[in-house]
């Protein structure tokens, strides 16, 4: 089976229901955000140009290079790229918070990161699909529209931004009740929709399953050791570490899924790995957040790693 001419089947109204996820997503994330988390970033750029630099440049670099060292179809090599030109993903915040990491760091740098992808993800995803000796074919026969896509993650992405923004400062009572809600609503609905996809295109699926697993773990291993690695080289602490880790290990391979149907018919290499990788990199995140808090507790007495005082018995 040639995974480059699988077209995985989806229907209208499930695109239309994914896309409603997806703004829901990004409209958790915006009730989440306060003009504080503008200000932090403005007066503490350090950590933020740090995880742009990581997440723009070495993210997807480092992906270019795997697409040429693994064993993958062009679709999967286009697929790979795809993902890392994706925003972050707010599941990072939950996993800053499990690990003991800087959550306000992560909650800023999720914020004005997911603004600055409006405009750089579609020139991204052209700019490296179009110099990869494989994949650039097919991006040549879906002839993709930058700005088609700016406009259609304007409508996923940065009007659900604005709204929850809006919300959050006209009704701060109601944000408080329902921002939990829409949070882990989307979340879940997200990964029930993957679930439910990869399940519908099983059989394809499971003749790619290898070399998915394969590719997808270590494509997330690297994202991950990528965001703690730039952290040190930068200079920042611990708890910073953390949260740079899962801000650019963490991507929001929802919203690629989404594009490959919207711009990509489909294509099955693509699409297995954006859902694939949707579901592996929770449960990668959770796994490393787990082990990560365990450690620094043990060493220090506590999970963000400050020691705690123990009052003389």
């Amino acid at each position: 089976m040639n995974v480059d001419d699988v077209v995985l089947t989806f229907s209208p109204g499930s695109l239309t229901i994914l896309n409603i996820v997806l703004g829901l997503i990004m409209l958790g994330i915006a009730l989440d955000t306060s003009p504080e988390d503008f200000r932090v970033v403005a007066k503490h750029p350090k950590p933020f140009v740090i995880a742009i630099l990581a997440q723009l440049l070495l993210l997807p670099i480092a992906t270019f290079l795997l697409t040429l060292v693994l064993p993958v179809a062009p679709s999967m090599a286009l697929g790979m790229l795809l993902v890392a030109c994706c925003p972050p993903g707010n599941i990072s915040q939950v996993l800053t918070h499990r690990s003991g990491g800087n959550v306000a760091l992560s909650v800023s740098l999720t914020a004005v990161g997911n603004l600055v992808y409006i405009v750089a993800m579609p020139l991204s995803i052209t700019f490296w699909g179009s110099l990869h000796p494989t994949a650039r074919t097919l991006l040549r026969s879906v002839e993709l529209d930058p700005w088609r896509m700016l406009v259609e993650i304007l409508l996923i992405v940065g009007l659900p931004f604005a709204a929850g923004l809006l919300i959050r400062a006209k009704l701060p009572a109601l944000t408080r009740r329902v921002q939990p809600f829409v949070k882990w609503f989307s979340l879940l609905a997200l990964l029930g929709f993957i679930l439910v996809a990869l399940v519908g295109n099983w059989a394809v699926f499971v003749q790619v399953l290898g070399i998915i697993l394969l590719v997808v773990t270590v494509h997330d291993a690297v994202a991950l050791a990528l965001g703690y690695g730039t952290a040190v080289v930068g200079g920042l602490g611990t708890r910073e570490r953390k949260a740079m880790t899962f801000e650019v290990g963490i991507r929001n391979a929802g919203l690629g899924l989404g594009l490959v149907f919207l711009f990509f018919d489909g294509l099955g290499g693509m699409a297995i790995v954006a859902g694939w990788w949707g579901i592996w990199d929770i449960i990668a995140g959770l796994v490393v957040a787990g082990l990560w808090a365990r450690h620094t507790k043990r060493r220090t007495g506590s999970a963000t790693g400050d020691a705690t005082l123990k009052a003389a018995s």
